[in-house]
């Protein structure tokens, strides 16, 4: 009888860790890609690319199927203000899996992997901070950390969903998002056929009084069908806002009027910072998080279609 026990209990411990989001793999893609190694992973940078490669072993990993123009990659050139520097243009990378289950719809879930590099482009808000590694760990390595923890439990999970997931790990958005902005322009990916949007920017460091905000939630009448039957108290606490555009990948989508929704938990001191570090990552938010995020995914499966609605204030 102790034999069949042990036999019961790690065949339920092997299904469990299948179907639930781990806190050790989002440790451990944020301190990978928030790495000093990586350099604050700089638009068209040798350590930008690294993290492209990072993120496309692991949809290897998963079994997706590569939905780039070169394997996962779809190439891009964007242009980098350097300060002090002139001007220039650099190579840059959109990392893209598709879990295909033969559905007709499909849900995008993106994040940005890219970052400020070493002060020397975007928008760094430190002082004097040319020259100085900006690991970026809630901007946005907690966004792709999600991203692929995502794409580990919806490919593992031994259920076949009614919609397929086009999983997007977009460059150099805080060039102006210029990644998710080429996509929709060029996409490899039948767009009409989209679902939704969900796109994740800065979840790692949530404030658990004012919870984590949900941009988006006008974009589709859909979603207040959907988060009419979630149980708030089964999650870490959120808040709706209903603008769709905002400063980051779903506005891409947005404006080619497909309904988004924007995961973000909001400024903190070490923004645009050198300081932004993963040991300051709140993982077990992160983790209820995506939890919640999957509440939504799975809420949006029984509805047939989701349409759009511009939430773009108009002059009366």
């Amino acid at each position: 009888m102790k034999k069949i026990v042990i036999i019961l209990s790690l065949v339920v411990g092997t299904k469990s860790f299948a179907q639930e989001i781990e806190v050790k793999n989002l440790k451990k893609h944020v301190y990978f890609l928030a790495d000093d190694k990586m350099k604050g992973r700089g638009t068209g940078s040798e350590e930008n690319l690294k993290a492209a490669k990072y993120i496309a072993k692991e949809f290897k990993k998963y079994k997706l199927q590569p939905l780039g123009e070169d394997g996962y990659f779809q190439g891009f050139e964007a242009k980098v203000k350097k300060v002090k520097v002139v001007d220039s243009i650099r190579s840059a990378k959109n990392v893209i899996a598709f879990l295909d289950n033969k559905a007709d719809k499909t849900i995008v879930i993106g994040a940005h992997y890219d970052h400020l590099g070493e002060g020397k482009q975007g928008s760094s808000l430190a002082k004097d901070s040319y020259g100085m590694i900006h690991n970026g760990a809630d901007d946005n390595a907690s966004g792709v950390a999600g991203l692929l923890e995502l794409a580990r439990f919806y490919s593992k999970n031994k259920v076949t969903e009614p919609v397929n997931f086009l999983f997007i790990a977009f460059g150099a958005e805080e060039l102006g998002l210029v990644g998710s902005r080429y996509f929709v322009k060029h996409p490899t990916y039948d767009l009409s056929k989209v679902h939704w949007m969900l796109n994740m920017d800065m979840i790692g460091r949530l404030n658990k009084e004012s919870g984590v905000s949900i941009i988006g939630y006008g974009t589709s009448p859909a979603f207040e069908t959907i988060f009419n039957e979630i149980n708030p108290t089964d999650f870490v606490k959120f808040y709706t806002g209903y603008e769709g555009r905002g400063g980051s990948d779903q506005t891409s989508f947005y404006e080619k009027d497909i309904p988004v929704l924007f995961f973000h938990t909001g400024g903190h001191d070490d923004y645009h910072k050198p300081t932004d570090d993963a040991d300051k990552v709140d993982y077990e938010s992160l983790k209820g998080i995506l939890n919640l995020e999957k509440a939504v995914i799975e809420g949006s499966f029984k509805i047939e279609t989701m349409p759009f609605r511009s939430t773009d204030k108009t002059e009366k």
